[in-house]
């Protein structure tokens, strides 16, 4: 094996939060531990408008389980959100939770491209947990369902402006005969 290989082999961490041994586990199929765990998030755990706050703390339930290729990683996190409404643009709060579930390989012989393979006896869990959060963020997050939203002519939240809120649009190709109104009128009464 090449020495650039054995370097990166072993890189993980030990005392990481989001790195978990598998030692208890041992390499025996059926072997199995459940564990429930606090951690910071990490960080850029956002899409457009909302995300996970950095160091926040999230909530896991994890199982593994020995399995004859590597072990198998499954669990639900909680973590709280925070954001933007993408329609009236106040703050919002809320919390979202994701399962998960990943095979990390004993061996890379036996793992795909992608695959994500145990270093040693441990695994980094902050990918998988960081794609299920992504992929479960809402792309438009909104701070109730019936959000109105803003005003396009003059930006008032329309929630606020009541339903009476309106504009008189003049069509711009008759603007300039609303000007000639106005000087008829004023010609006439004079």
């Amino acid at each position: 094996m090449p020495q650039e290989s054995r370097k990166t082999l072993h890189s993980l961490d030990p005392r990481a939060p989001w790195v978990i041994s598998t030692h208890d586990l041992g390499r025996r199929p059926g072997s199995m531990r459940e564990t429930s765990r606090s951690l910071p998030a990490p960080a850029n755990l956002t899409v457009g408008m909302i995300g996970v706050p950095v160091d926040a703390e999230i909530e896991l339930d994890i199982r593994l389980e020995a399995v004859m290729e590597g072990v198998l990683v499954t669990g639900t996190a909680r973590a709280p959100l925070t954001g933007e409404c993408s329609r009236c643009l106040d703050p919002l709060t809320s919390q979202i939770e994701v399962g998960f579930q990943e095979l990390f390989f004993y061996s890379a012989e036996d793992a795909a491209e992608d695959d994500s393979l145990l270093d040693g006896e441990l695994l980094d869990l902050e990918p998988t947990f960081r794609d299920a959060v992504v992929l479960a963020l809402p792309l438009s997050p909104v701070c109730s369902e019936d959000c109105p939203g803003l005003c396009v002519e003059c930006g008032v939240k329309l929630a606020e402006a009541g339903p009476d809120h309106r504009h008189d649009k003049t069509d711009a190709r008759w603007a300039a005969l609303q000007g000639l109104n106005i000087e008829n009128n004023k010609t006439q009464e004079g």
